[in-house]
């Protein structure tokens, strides 16, 4: 587990707390516990760049995503996905001809892929050189094929905790352990970079409420709601708290009047950085995107998160930041029951949304500087529970950007399996239901874009736990042998 060392955080982890206890006491917006950031940093940077986290919340179902499309295996997937006396919940290969990928390399074996009929967005960015795709990621402590995955020795072959969790591989995810981490890899990937920002504040931005992965031991997330800053109530020149302008007139004395008292005075100097950030935030995002039928972009939830993104980034200059991070999400994947017909309105948003980001929102200086990927619980079994899917292991993500090396696809093509009994085509490659066993870790997908930022390999090494567990050798899968460089390649040199 990556611990961090209480006596060198105690103070920033008590004012942290004490901020919290204060929001939850006297109903505070989360504005109102950002702490002291500016430690210094490794890192120096005379350009702009930022990352941005596309979080799929409930599991995104990997194999009607980015679907196997040549004939040999999409006649497996299509009878494991299949049904008596139904189309079950596999997508008809002649459904899929409009977003067949046709990478620049391609892939052993003739392997063959197509996004999902939805994603022509997408699809005209891979086409485009600007989206790639990553085959089979999720959380890996070590390689694993199936054999070392049931293996009784764990101290030399462990597996994350709690498999199959929705908290706890969020958290995985996000931090590289499970539900109650306090500290997530984009936070620490900040933490490097710091001193790059004049504003260290707006290093970590959500825009989808708190998330341990903007969390990190010197950067704290800033979170943003779609129409702009959070407002400190307590600090308004207006209006009533709990429905008392009374009230509202003694939380502003309490929160903001200077005091002999160590804490207290403490407690006031955080406050007036979060009305100040207010300001700042509200000053530099300017006008907003139109959304909706008469809009320029659809009124989505996630158009609007990266449509408040794109206002940060473009902002940037006022805000005194040359480094950013980002998350925003996209929820309703948890599909038990009626796939078919929910996961695609899903899959258009987000395809949707992050061509609209790239190729309209972002102003066009900053087209290579920004990098947007997508994350989730975890895939999805490629057996069907009738007309869904239940929890799984690895799945297919994709990566879009100016800086990424697009029109391909990397990693290891999992197999079309979900056989059980040893020495069968596919065993050594999924746990069960064709849960797959990743073939390319979080650390190595993380680590990738972190070199892309800046960050060098000694860095990477401490942000990413289980980075050094990978790098050396591979491992056979199935018969084919898999390696596990640190750096996956998709991204351009930084």
């Amino acid at each position: 587990m990556h611990v961090i060392d209480p006596q060198g955080h105690t103070r920033r982890a008590f004012l942290r707390r004490s901020g919290a206890l204060a929001m939850a006491g006297s109903a505070m917006p989360f504005a109102s516990i950002l702490s002291v950031m500016g430690e210094a940093a490794a890192q120096n940077a005379s350009d702009y760049k930022a990352l941005v986290c596309v979080f799929l919340g409930g599991g995104c179902d990997y194999a009607n995503t980015v679907v196997t499309y040549d004939q040999a295996s999409h006649a497996r997937y299509a009878a494991i996905r299949s049904r008596r006396g139904t189309g079950g919940i596999a997508i008809a290969r002649r459904a899929l001809a409009a977003t067949q990928l046709d990478p620049a390399e391609a892939l052993p074996a003739g392997r063959q892929y197509a996004l999902h009929p939805s994603m022509t967005a997408m699809k005209a960015m891979f086409d485009a050189g600007t989206l790639a795709v990553q085959l089979n990621v999720g959380p890996l402590i070590v390689p694993l094929n199936r054999s070392l995955y049931e293996h009784s020795n764990k101290t030399l072959y462990p597996v994350p905790s709690n498999l199959f969790s929705h908290n706890d591989q969020q958290s995985t995810w996000q931090s590289s352990s499970p539900e109650g981490a306090i500290v997530g890899w984009g936070g620490k990937i900040a933490d490097v970079m710091l001193n790059n920002n004049a504003g260290s504040l707006f290093t970590c931005i959500s825009v989808a409420g708190n998330a341990v992965f903007l969390s990190g031991t010197s950067a704290l997330q800033y979170q943003v709601a779609t129409a702009g800053a959070v407002k400190v109530e307590s600090a308004s020149g207006t209006g009533s708290v709990f429905g008392s302008e009374t009230v509202r007139q003694a939380m502003a004395q309490l929160t903001q009047k200077r005091s002999a008292h160590t804490l207290e005075d403490e407690y006031v100097k955080v406050m007036q950085r979060a009305v100040n950030a207010e300001g700042q935030v509200n000053g530099a995002i300017g006008t907003s995107f139109t959304f909706g039928a008469s809009g320029d972009y659809p009124d989505t939830g996630l158009h609007r998160q990266l449509g408040m993104v794109a206002r940060l980034i473009r902002g940037r200059t006022s805000l005194g930041a040359r480094r950013q991070v980002f998350f925003v999400s996209l929820g309703g994947f948890d599909l038990h029951d009626n796939l078919i017909a929910r996961q695609g309105p899903l899959l258009q948003q987000l395809s949707q949304a992050i061509s609209d980001f790239h190729t309209k929102m972002l102003p066009a200086d900053v087209a290579g500087k920004v990098t947007t990927f997508t994350a989730s619980d975890f895939g999805r079994t490629l057996s069907s529970n009738g007309d869904g899917t239940d929890h799984g292991w690895g799945g297919h993500h994709f990566i879009a950007g100016g800086a990424v090396k697009g029109g391909a696809i990397y990693g290891a093509p999992p197999p079309v399996s979900v056989e059980n009994k040893s020495g069968l085509e596919g065993y050594d490659g999924h746990v069960g239901q064709g849960r797959l066993i990743p073939t390319t870790s979080v650390d190595q997908y993380g680590a990738t874009m972190g070199k892309w930022f800046g960050l060098n390999d000694a860095q990477l090494l401490e942000i990413l736990p289980n980075l050094s567990n990978f790098g050396a050798g591979g491992i056979d899968i199935g018969g084919v042998s898999h390696s596990y460089a640190r750096d996956v390649g998709f991204m351009k040199p930084a």
